[in-house]
């Protein structure tokens, strides 16, 4: 473990997610004394684990790269990577009712929905993107005009566009070609280090484990972490602090980063510029309906099933093709997410109308598939999950440190040059830190005797103390990382 130097300076996070707890980790071993606030009862955000039936494993399907640098790193410090798991997976192809296997070379060149020209070509389109390096010119083309040149006509119509459709919504038009790059960049980097196939890792017990362990590493290096917080607003006063409301206190600190998503973080700011508050409210965000199925045998055996035919879900993930089934007592759990743009008629959907029109999809994309295997059903709703990477998107986001003095925005709208994940969630938070931990300006010190007697600090009565207090206050950096859902 590194050893800390405590400092007066606080830090506080907004947000007990897994970027949140990485910025605590990290500003802690700083030497600030942090506060992390969470709205949930429970930290981790996206990462949770939730119970389904008498099993409990993550709430989203997530997976490990053997690249995955940021991540891993996190997990030697928690003394868990040796523990990771790793597995050769395959993936599968649902094409005008059939099932293929796209796991390898042979499997490439076999698949028949494409001629041999049109494999040719989707092939140089995976390949030529794995090896761009500009990804903001791609950010001025739109994706599906990048595909059409090319992978050509017919394997946009047969493959391409029907996934764009499936993932992204209406929101495909509108989406760059900077979206495909990322999408490409990470399914190489499973294949990258000398490795022909996929190799995916899972740790044994799941994100639970690691957000528990993550949790005891704060807390005995002496981080506050409070959950049930629910931040209505953040603003700065008249001695420079800034003022954390929560529904029945106020907190106060030299330094917030908040890493609400973009929307909400303008609501919670209203001190912010108009412009800085525009940014933030026009970044628009797919959100995801998963539901998380218990089954008594397995579906297909593939981690993923990527899906062209019309279906009610973006595809299927069969995590017991990746993890152990030993971990879910010898069941088999499969994701089916549905990701959505803010109008989606699925968002009004009840939940046993969602369980319905997910069972009969797969009963008609898997005739193996009965309704009666189903041990358990259980479904996430997030409207905030990912940014979409429309036209131009970078040059619109508003910077880390925000015109209010102290304020930062830190959230996973500014990755992007990469698909939200734990290792591109890691890496954004350790590469905000020099922004986070750079020198305040200087700021005036206004005496407590002008203060309204509201704001006048109750431990002392005479002006000097207050004044003494105010100059060495003055000097001190407080943050804190809060988290709303």
């Amino acid at each position: 473990m590194k050893r800390v130097m405590q400092t007066r300076e606080q830090f506080g996070v907004v947000g007990g997610g897994l970027l949140g707890l990485t910025l605590a980790l990290r500003l802690v071993e700083r030497g600030y004394r942090v506060t992390l606030l969470e709205a949930a009862d429970h930290v981790g955000g996206l990462a949770d684990a939730w119970q389904v039936g008498d099993v409990t494993w993550d709430r989203h399907y997530h997976v490990t790269l053997l690249s995955d640098a940021h991540l891993r790193g996190i997990l030697r410090e928690l003394d868990l990577d040796g523990d990771m798991r790793w597995v050769r997976t395959r993936t599968g192809f649902l094409v005008d009712g059939r099932l293929y296997s796209l796991s390898s070379a042979g499997d490439f060149l076999c698949f028949p929905p494409l001629g041999l020209v049109d494999k040719l070509r989707l092939g140089w389109t995976i390949w030529y993107a794995s090896r761009l390096k500009n990804w903001r010119r791609l950010e001025q083309t739109r994706v599906v005009d990048w595909l059409r040149r090319h992978s050509g006509h017919r394997t946009l119509e047969r493959i391409w566009l029907p996934l764009l459709k499936a993932k992204l919504g209406e929101a495909w038009q509108r989406t760059s070609a900077a979206f495909i790059w990322t999408t490409i960049q990470r399914m190489y980097a499973a294949r990258r280090g000398g490795h022909k196939h996929e190799m995916f890792g899972y740790l044994p017990g799941g994100y639970g484990r690691m957000l528990a362990v993550f949790r005891e590493r704060l807390e005995r290096l002496g981080v506050t972490i409070r959950t049930d917080c629910r931040v209505t607003s953040i603003t700065e006063n008249e001695t420079g602090s800034l003022e954390v409301e929560l529904p029945d206190e106020s907190l106060t600190f030299d330094r917030v980063v908040i890493t609400t998503p973009a929307p909400i973080t303008a609501r919670l700011c209203p001190q912010l510029t108009a412009d800085e508050a525009q940014r933030l409210q026009s970044v628009e965000y797919l959100g995801v309906v998963c539901a998380s199925l218990l089954l008594k045998k397995p579906l297909a055996g593939y981690y993923v099933t990527n899906i062209t035919d019309s279906a009610p879900f973006t595809g299927v993930i069969e995590m017991t093709a990746l993890i152990d089934p030993a971990e879910l007592k010898g069941r088999t759990l499969v994701y089916l997410p549905k990701y959505v743009t803010h109008g989606d008629p699925v968002l009004k959907l009840s939940d046993e109308q969602l369980e319905a029109e997910f069972l009969s999809g797969l009963e008609r994309l898997f005739p193996a598939f009965d309704a009666s295997d189903v041990l358990a059903f259980r479904l996430s709703r997030v409207r905030h999950v990912f940014a979409l990477s429309t036209l131009n998107y970078s040059q619109r986001l508003p910077p880390m440190a925000t015109s209010v003095n102290g304020l930062f925005v830190v959230n996973s709208a500014q990755i992007v040059n990469g698909t939200l994940n734990a290792n591109e969630t890691v890496r954004l938070a350790e590469s905000s830190l020099e922004t986070l931990c750079q020198p305040r300006p200087r700021r005036a010190s206004v005496p407590a005797c002008s203060l309204p007697t509201s704001q006048r600090r109750t431990s002392g009565d005479a002006c000097a103390t207050d004044n003494a207090s105010a100059a060495n206050d003055a000097q001190t950096d407080r943050e804190l990382v809060a988290r709303l859902r």
